[in-house]
């Protein structure tokens, strides 16, 4: 771990807070500190749960960046998200859940519409209009 350090305090990017008790962190500090130790080594299954929703949009696409070049090592991902935009970015296949049951299971493009649909939006469009 001692020499993971500088890797893991320059993907965090959280200063001299590296040095301070995490009791103090806001939510976006813990998360970049959690992201940068989890991805610090090539895990065979990485598990990220709606954690990149609270950084800031740099943050996040160095996140997505680190997770496609992971992907692309062999690590398997379980991304759980309401970011439909990030599951088609980066997943390969997607699950739907609706009311906690699996309503669909395929390409993140169909699930994305579906899960508009079902959102009452229509599509990704009809979202950002």
């Amino acid at each position: 771990m001692d020499a993971r350090f500088p890797s893991i305090a320059d993907f965090a990017e959280i200063g001299s807070f590296m040095d301070q008790p995490v009791k103090i962190y806001s939510s976006g500090m813990m998360v970049r500190l959690a992201f940068a130790v989890a991805t610090a080594t090539q895990p065979d299954i990485l598990i990220v749960d709606e954690a990149l929703s609270v950084g800031d949009v740099f943050f996040q696409q160095k996140c997505f960046a680190r997770i496609r070049e992971m992907l692309a090592n062999g690590t398997t991902l379980l991304f759980v998200s309401h970011d439909v935009g990030g599951v088609q970015n980066l997943c390969s296949h997607a699950v739907l859940l609706h009311e906690g049951a699996a309503v669909f299971q395929g390409p993140p493009e169909e699930a994305a519409s579906r899960y508009y649909a079902l959102s009452g939006r229509g599509s990704a469009n009809a979202a950002t209009t």
